[in-house]
Parts: structure tokens; sequence; C-alpha cells
């Protein structure tokens, strides 16, 4: 199902753009803060929100000059009021504070918020009928359909912020969006590409938490240090491209300077590629359909020498296959995934479950949830909810079982 829209050539409006970032202060949200600090004539900042980092958020609402603060953590709401004191920043609390900042008009919406904490908020944000650049996996993998049929009830404009899928979006022909063969997302391997099976299972967080590319958020490191981030995404790219399960590919490229390609029929592949900084696929759903500077390093090829690829391997890393089989079976099934795989990769930050046991917890989840509430698409955000609990009960209670344990 393809949820993009068509670029427009020309953007006449010379004012700044209003922006709300939901998740301002995680690794996106960051990101986007200093593309506004050094674009700050293009952007007027209508609200910011955090988990709990009460003390930076207030800076930053300050700094920025931002209408509304919202920490979702309630417990926060008088640190984050008695800091806001003497400002012009309305300061708020919780989960329907962060729908209500959502709601406020904006012309772009940042949705970075981790996790399925995102997801209500994000889908507040479409209801605008503006631009929603899309940095939450989570919102396609658990509500896709959800999702995407919101997105064109509100003809909203949805750019997504995932390195991978902005490659792929800025190599589409909009002549040729019928004769896509293939949509190419990269992975990088993550830091166990060369390691054995037992050296994965015997893994450390420490060793999972040091990507060799990329500096992002505990979550999405350790999920690519199970490749289980490249199942999501190839879950995202079903529902944002116009193409089936069997047109998506994962290839491992160690380099990470290629992020995405589009083979169409008659055998071009067309590819985007950059250093590995999220401030450039960030920048370029800033500032769509124009672009914008980034002070990403820039490529210098005679350096770079070559670049490699090689097919991933499956049995070192199931949660792809985990997350493809999740995909085709369809229904409740990436909901499910995407609930378990969130228990269970913070249980191994914990030090409860080895690495390999993320992507078996997911699986038998998936068979377990089903097995109770069958196998229906959630139609609704209730639904979602539901199902998302369901998958998060089990998976805490195979957490807890023997055969998962480190």
């Amino acid at each position: 199902m393809n949820s993009l829209p068509n670029p427009v050539s020309e953007d006449k409006s010379q004012d700044p753009r209003t922006i709300t970032v939901l998740g301002a202060t995680g690794s996106i949200g960051m990101n986007v803060i200093d593309l506004l600090e050094r674009n700050e004539a293009q952007f007027d900042v209508v609200a910011l929100t955090a988990n709990r980092n009460v003390e930076q958020l207030a800076e930053l609402a300050i700094r920025h000059k931002a209408q509304l603060a919202v920490v979702a953590d309630e417990s926060m709401y008088q640190e984050l009021k008695a800091t806001l004191e003497g400002t012009s920043v309305e300061a708020a609390a919780g989960e329907d504070a962060l729908v209500e900042a959502a709601s406020r008009p904006a012309e772009i919406t940042m949705a970075a918020v981790v996790g399925a904490a995102g997801i209500r908020p994000s889908l507040e944000a479409i209801k605008q009928g503006n631009c929603l650049a899309l940095a939450n996996k989570e919102c396609l993998v658990a509500a896709g359909e959800l999702f995407t049929a919101e997105i064109k009830k509100h003809g909203a404009t949805l750019l997504p912020v995932d390195s991978e899928h902005s490659a792929v979006y800025q190599s589409l022909d909009e002549k040729a969006m019928d004769k896509i063969e293939r949509v190419i997302l990269t992975a990088s391997g993550g830091p166990f590409r060369c390691k054995s099976l037992e050296e994965i299972r015997s893994a450390t967080r420490a060793e999972a938490l040091k990507h060799p590319n990329w500096e992002m958020g505990q979550k999405i490191t350790i999920d690519s240090a199970t490749m289980m981030n490249k199942g999501l995404e190839v879950i995202e790219a079903f529902h944002l491209f116009p193409v089936s399960p069997e047109e998506i590919e994962v290839v491992v490229h160690p380099e990470s300077i290629i992020h995405g390609m589009v083979e169409y029929q008659d055998g071009a592949v067309i590819a985007q590629m950059g250093s590995p900084d999220m401030r450039t696929p960030i920048a370029y759903s800033l500032a769509w359909p124009r672009r914008m500077h980034a002070p990403s390093e820039r490529l210098d090829f005679a350096k770079l020498g070559k670049l490699t690829f090689e097919a991933p391997d499956e049995t070192r890393f199931p949660a792809l296959k985990v997350a493809r089989e999740a995909l085709i079976s369809g229904g409740n099934a990436p909901t499910i995934l995407n609930g378990a795989n969130e228990v269970a990769v913070e249980a191994f930050l914990q030090d409860r479950i080895n690495l390999l046991a993320i992507a078996a917890i997911c699986a038998e989840s998936i068979a377990r949830v089903q097995s109770e509430c069958g196998g229906g698409t959630p139609s609704t955000l209730d639904d979602v909810l539901y199902i998302d609990g369901a998958a998060r009960r089990v998976a805490r209670k195979l957490v807890t079982e023997d055969s998962f344990q480190c």
C-alpha cells in the first residue's frame, strides 16, 4: 500500500514553518533540534515533548520559544511547571497532554516518540491534514492499516524519516510507480555481522550497544544488533510503497553509504547515498519539497574506495525471518511482534535474557496471542492497544521461562 504523497515541483511559501517535535530529547529529537538551531529563521516551534527529561525539555522549550512543553510522565508535572515559571511556555503532562500537543496546529509534526506510546499522538497529528515526519517505526508496524487509512482520510502528507525509507522515497520516479520491481533496504549488519551464533548468543549489553556506524538510542541499537530493526523496516516499507512483501529485499551493506534503492522493470536501480548521519533524512523531511543545509560529512568517493554487499544470514539473525513471516501472515501478527519485541529488548538491556532470545520470544508471543485472541487485523486504536497489551503480557511471562534465560 502506498501512503506517500507525490512530490510537488514548487513550494511558494517563504514564511517560517511551524513545527511540533514529539520526543524532542531523544536521539532523533536532538538531531531535529540541532537542525532547527542551524536554520532557526526557517522554523517556529509550537510544542516540544519528552518522556521524563524535564530539565532538558524546559531548556529547549525556553530557547526555542515553544508555546507548549509536555512531559509524558505525569509525576514530573510540578517539576516542569516550576522550571518554566516566569516564562511564556505552557507546561503540561501525561498521555492526554501529548495528544493535545499533537493536535495543536503545526505545518510539520516530527513523530519521534519511541515505541507504541507514539501511536496515539501521531494519529492525532494526522487529523490536521498537514505534514507528519514519521520517525516512529511502531506506528506502521503495529497499526499500519489504521495509520494509512487515517492518512488518506485526512489528506495528510506522510514523510518517512528512517534513513532507509527516506532513501527509497528519494529514489522514486513518480511517473513509474507501477513499474517498480524491487525496493531494497540496506543494513549495516550491526556489531555482530561477523560473529558466530554462539558469540551472538553470549553477547553482553555493552557489546550489543556498540554500533559500528550509527549513533542511536538504546532500543533501536539493540534492534540493529538483532537485525529486528530491518525486519520492522520491511513491514514499514510494505505500508509506505506500492510493493508486495516479496518485492522488498534486504541486503547487508557494512559501509552504510547506500541507504535504500528502487529497481524498475527496465533493470535500472536508483539509489540514495550519503554518510551515516540521521540529520540528512531529517533535513529532507523538514524542508520537503525543497532541501535545506545539513552538516553531515560529505562523501569522498576516492577515500571510500569500494562499497560491499552481502546477503543477510537469517540463521544468525532470526529476527529478520520472524518479522518477514509476521508481515506475510498479516492480521495482528505485526502488532504482536512489535509489543513483544519492546518487552524482550528491555529484558535484554536488564541482563535477563540473551540476545537470540529476543526473536524466539517474539515468535512464541505471536503464536500464543493468536491462539488466545485470533489473528484478525486491528481496525481501531483500541484494537491495536488491546493486542499490544496482550503481546506484552505474554512476552513478560516468556521472559521468566527458563529456556530464555541468560
